[in-house]
């Protein structure tokens, strides 16, 4: 198997249940936020407040493009979708899975944007910010998994099963 890509909106669980699979399938684990910031020596919402949105894009779009990485699970912040060099890099590189969720799920388990670091743009809401990147998100995936109402384990283990069905039928 190759790695394994997680996008999806912010508070979907990319992270937390990319602990999981990798525990499930003996990869390693990969946070590209976590990895944006130990390159820049910077938090996000700093790089976020110095740059302006479009300069973090460009970062993450960068750090993105350069991952080198074999058996590893790895969890993309929510904006990578919006970096084309990042996106084909990963599909290059792996298989990329969106974790789908509801809107009203994402909106109860985010609550404070600010702290939580999220790109969102000046004037703009949630709903249009759900609203604009689910296209992107289903564009790149390879495999869409719905885990409304599902535990982080039971995530891990359909993603595992979906890629399994993945491989086989892309000959591998």
């Amino acid at each position: 198997m190759k790695n394994i890509v997680l996008i999806g909106m912010p508070g979907c669980g990319k992270s937390t249940v990319g602990v999981v699979l990798a525990k499930i399938l003996g990869y390693r684990f990969l946070d590209t936020d976590l990895l944006i910031q130990e390159q820049e020596n910077r938090m996000l919402s700093e790089i976020i407040g110095q740059e302006g949105l479009d300069g973090f894009e460009a970062i993450e779009n960068r750090v993105i493009a350069s991952v080198s990485v074999q058996k590893t699970v790895i969890a993309t912040g929510g904006s990578a979708v919006y970096g084309k060099q990042a996106m084909e890099h990963l599909k290059h590189i792996g298989i990329v899975v969106y974790l789908k969720l509801p809107y009203p799920v994402i909106k109860r388990r985010l609550g404070n944007l600010a702290k939580r670091g999220v790109a969102i743009r000046q004037g703009q809401t949630l709903k249009d910010l759900y609203e604009e990147r689910v296209p992107l998100y289903e564009t790149y995936a390879d495999i869409i998994v719905e885990e409304n109402r599902m535990t982080v384990a039971q995530t891990a283990l359909m993603i595992r099963e979906r890629v399994e069905e993945y491989d086989y039928k892309q000959g591998q």
